[in-house]
């Protein structure tokens, strides 16, 4: 009896404590996108011909498998970021592929068909420099890892390390390559550069030197670069300076054969470094005798190695990229050749002979707002008349992933630029033209009541004429196939719905491709690639213009600067279809240090965009003589600051009548104690709707509601754990007065800041108690409000009231930030990213710096919740249920036309997008609302008062005749 009790209360616990979607609301009004970054690695399954697989190592640390067909991940393993979850090789065998982790501190072994782990050896230190599959008699057994100063050889089957010795000489030789041909041996290739290379050759069983030799190279530097082995053993290199290819058998010979290109009728470009491409395709077996040298960006060769001479067998001009690809025992050479300015053509070509086949050619039509080709893999396979089909993977300057199959139709596009997101905006949608009609009904000054009502009748005859053509498209629409239904981006289905959900979410990237992106189903809808980006550039994206001013277009700017010079450029544009805007931006020779953005409109609308130069000299844009005259009306209200982080120091201008600046304070923090790592200000379209707070004793607190308020944000340069600190300085942007500063010892960063309304939540790390901490700073007027109409930093005769609390947080936070409505009544909830992958939105209420550590009976008339030093996590408050979102870089929240409803994009890796309610849907019906029972009911309630009506006449008519 005591088990069963036992039982059934576990049982309700677990109901009480669960919390689920209905399956019906998973994806409804949210969507997730999952990327894997720049690809560094690709293999395609080839150990059976009907594999659907293709495993990809990137740039983001992150191995996975994507289905060629459809372009959907099969499986996905994201690594450390940083250099320890750095890829630095990859090796495909069968259904295993190993990988070399951080700087070849890991070896790892997957699964390919589930992705599941096989095995892992933690290798010793060393800086990696080359892997590769070891085999013999047909049979790969063995992989070797090469490092500065050791090669090791380990098991395929589970990664035990064999034996491992160390490289000789290799205080002054440089390995850098590792080579095994199928013989039983294993070569360690090093160089001295600029003296000669170094050639050591370990036996397969038990890691004996079987031979070391040393070649005069004078002219070599790196061998990753200008060497190849192809054929039984010859390692070729090319040199530049010379115009010479050199060989080397490695079984035999002490010196180096020189080739002049000359003798082979051939010429290098100009200023570029030749190239060689080489291929292997069985581990056990030596590499291909044919290879390519690249002679120039679009200059290759197939060259061949016959009885120890290099012949030509085709030479290949114009050619962008070339790959080999081994279907069964053949080899095929493939070569992309432009061929016009839009498109490009792919072709096969016998790596033996050098003849093209027949029926090989693929056309890859290039997205005219997209980068050009940069990588190119193959997918080989023999067909049942034993001819040679294939499939290509494109991969762009944009991080484009494209697969394409013969003729050339595209089926898949991955546009892994994405995962790189930098910052965003999300822009309202244009009213369509029966929609700007109708509010065009209210926005005109009427003559009179007819004049109004035929406005009304015009406006009803147009939306009946939409309706119809709607309801025509519809029916038209579904006679016709699935695949004919053209989803054309016009301004009619790009239009705003009933309550602004749906808006355009325009993303910039780090590579300098712009998307704009539906934010309600995740569909891309334009995209954009600005070339010759800087790889440091720094992006700020601006709306100047939003889609509220029929009929001027929507406009944002883009400011793009280089961190290393301070030089900026500027790309404006339509925010809803991507198109550059017909308004020229001013050039900008000097580097830029601020850029603003002014409530000032010109005659088009276009908020005004200050742009602060090195010599402190403003220039406007767009600069009308309107935009000017207002300039100078309004300079002396015009206030800005710059941060020096290097000197510490933290400066405020005022604008002067003739547009240049003047300084009006400086705070100097000294960088030998402590530096500055962020300044934080309010969103500009962030609105408060109460002033004050009601206390228990019905008085009002009244809040510090200062927008020029700048959370300033420091770390100790002293690194020690007892030294270090975190400290907070709330500075007033226009007068550099210091309201505020706290200090958290024995604390360091990473520090993430949300400041919002009269508030400041900061979160770090504390060193002494080893934890997550938050801290929350609140401002206060007082009892009585010093000005009700205005806020003025040049009037404040009182400083504010701050109240400060701390909290401790189980987990560590990857970006943090607060949710925006369209009147600012919804409660404030705080969105936190967390390195798990869960997105939690935490109650602000929960980090009332108010909350009393004994309950008193004003604290309970408040809705005060007593205080406790611990946050708790709980699984209901994170908005993305099992949707993990991998490194979470940002979030960026936007209000709607719902009051109650808080549009969110969380973007890093992956990027998410959904709705939150902080305080419910108040002003939303439910949708399991009865609709028919309250009609039910207001039919009844209107049946009975008529008859109520009818009853009580003829009891009155009744009256009166007695």
């Amino acid at each position: 009896m005591a088990k069963l009790i036992l039982l059934c209360l576990k049982f309700i616990i677990l109901c009480g404590t669960v919390e689920s979607v209905f399956e019906d609301q998973v994806g409804k009004f949210d969507w997730r996108q999952q990327y894997v970054g720049k690809v560094r690695f690709a293999h395609f399954d080839t150990h059976v011909q009907s594999s659907k697989k293709v495993l990809l190592a990137t740039e983001k640390n992150v191995f996975a498998s994507l289905n060629t067909r459809t372009g959907e991940l099969f499986w996905r393993h994201v690594d450390m970021t940083g250099p320890e979850g750095n890829i630095d090789a990859l090796l495909l065998h069968g259904q295993d592929a190993v990988v070399v982790v951080g700087n070849g501190r890991q070896l790892r072994s997957w699964d390919i068909n589930v992705g599941g782990l096989n095995w892992e050896m933690v290798l010793d230190s060393g800086s990696f420099q080359a892997a590769c599959l070891v085999g013999q008699q047909d049979i790969v057994k063995h992989v070797a890892v090469l490092k500065k100063t050791a090669l090791s050889l380990h098991y395929l089957s589970n990664g035990h390390q064999k034996w491992i010795e160390n490289l000789p000489e290799s205080e002054t030789v440089d390995y850098q390559a590792v080579y095994s041909g199928g013989n039983g041996e294993v070569y360690a290739l090093g160089v001295v550069p600029h003296s000669h290379i170094a050639i050591v050759a370990y036996s397969l069983e038990d890691g004996e030197i079987i031979k070391q030799i040393s070649v005069e190279a004078p002219w070599l530097s790196d061998i990753q670069a200008s060497c190849t082995v192809i054929g039984r053993g010859m390692l070729t290199c090319v040199d530049s300076p010379a115009v010479s290819l050199y060989t080397l058998d490695l079984h035999g010979q002490s010196e180096m054969t020189q080739i002049p290109l000359q003798s082979l009728g051939l010429e290098v470009t100009d200023g570029f470094q030749p190239v060689l491409v080489s291929t292997q395709p069985n581990p056990a077996r030596p590499p291909l005798s044919e290879f390519f040298l690249q002679l120039g960006p679009e200059h290759h060769l197939l060259l061949q190695l016959n009885n120890d001479r290099i012949v030509t067998l085709r030479d290949f001009k114009p050619a962008l990229l070339v790959s080999f690809a081994t279907p069964g025992e053949k080899t095929v050479a493939a070569v992309m050749s432009p061929k016009n300015k839009t498109a490009c053509s792919l072709n096969l070509f016998s790596a033996e002979t050098g003849r093209r086949l027949l029926d090989t050619t693929l056309i890859f039509n290039m997205d005219p707002f997209g980068g050009k080709p940069e990588k190119l893999y193959v997918q080989a396979f023999l067909k049942k008349d034993d001819s040679v089909g294939y499939r290509a993977m494109v991969q762009t300057e944009d991080h484009t992933l494209t697969f394409i199959q013969q003729p050339g139709r595209v089926m898949w596009t991955r546009e892994e630029a994405l995962s790189d997101v930098v910052t965003m905006e999300m822009v309202d949608l244009p009213l369509t033209g029966t929609q700007a009609e109708l509010e065009g009904e209210f926005g005109k000054k009427a003559d009179g009541l007819f004049s109004m009502l035929l406005k009304r009748l015009s406006s009803q005859l147009i939306l009946l004429q939409a309706w119809i053509a709607h309801l025509w498209k519809m029916f038209y629409d579904a006679r016709k196939p699935r695949s004919q239904v053209k989803n054309e981006v016009t301004i009619e289905n790009l239009s705003r719905d009933e309550f602004n959900l749906r808006k355009m979410m325009v993303m910039v990237t780090a590579s300098g491709k712009l998307f704009g992106i539906d934010s309600k189903t995740g569909s891309i809808l334009w995209k954009h690639y600005l070339e010759n980006i800087p790889s440091n550039a720094a992006f700020k994206l601006m709306v100047q213009r939003t889609t509220a001013h029929f009929p001027h277009p929507p406009q944002c700017t883009l400011l793009i600067k280089d961190k290393d010079t301070g030089l900026a450029s500027l790309h404006v544009f339509n925010p809803i279809f991507g198109k550059k805007s017909h308004v020229n931006p001013p050039a900008l020779p000097q580097p830029i240090l601020q850029s603003l953005m002014l409530p000032v409109m010109d005659q088009d609308y276009a908020k005004v965009l200050l742009l602060v130069d090195n010599q402190y000299k403003v220039s406007a844009f767009p600069s009308t003589k309107n935009v000017l005259q207002q300039l100078q009306e309004i300079a002396s209200s015009i206030f800005f600051y710059l941060v020096d982080s290097s000197q510490g120091r933290l400066s405020g201008y005022r604008l002067r009548t003739d547009l240049s600046t003047e300084l009006i304070w400086e705070i100097v923090l000294p960088t030998e104690v402590q530096k500055i790592v962020s300044v934080k200000g309010k969103r500009p379209n962030e609105h408060v709707h109460s002033q004050g707070r009601v206390m228990g004793d019905r008085s009002v607190l009244y809040k510090y509601l200062n927008p020029n308020l700048l959370a300033v944000v420091t770390e100790s340069t002293d690194l020690h754990q007892e030294r270090s600190f975190v400290g907070m300085f709330l500075i007033d942007g226009v007068t550099g007065r210091i309201i505020h500063e706290a200090v958290q010892r024995k604390t360091k960063g990473p520090v993430h800041v949300v400041h919002s309304e009269n508030w400041v939540v900061y979160e770090y790390w504390s060193t002494k108690s080893r934890r997550n901490e938050f801290s929350v700073i609140e401002l206060y007027e007082g009892m009585e409000l010093y000005n009700s109409t205005v806020f003025s930093s040049l009037d404040r005769p009182h400083a504010p009231q701050v109240l400060q609390q701390s909290y401790i947080f189980p987990s560590s936070i990857s970006t943090m930030e607060a949710t925006l409505t369209e009147k600012g009544i919804t409660s404030r909830h705080l969105l936190i990213g967390l390195p798990s992958g869960g997105i939690l939105s935490l109650p602000k209420m929960f980090l009332d710096p108010r909350r009393p550590e004994i309950v008193s009976e004003q604290s309970r008339e408040e809705n005060l919740i007593p205080y406790a030093p611990e946050l708790l996590i709980r699984t209901e408050w994170f908005i993305n249920y099992n949707q993990t979102v991998s490194r979470v870089r940002g979030i960026h929240t936007a209000p709607s036309g719902l009051e109650s409803t808080c549009l969110v994009v969380a973007y890093g890796l992956d990027i998410y997008q959904t709705r939150v309610y902080p305080s419910k849907q108040f002003d939303v019906l439910k949708d399991d609302y009865d609709y028919m029972l309250i009609s039910s009911v207001l039919f009844a309630l209107f049946f009975a008062t008529m008859i109520s009506k009818r009853l009580a006449e003829v009891k009155l008519l009744n009256r009166a005749w007695r």
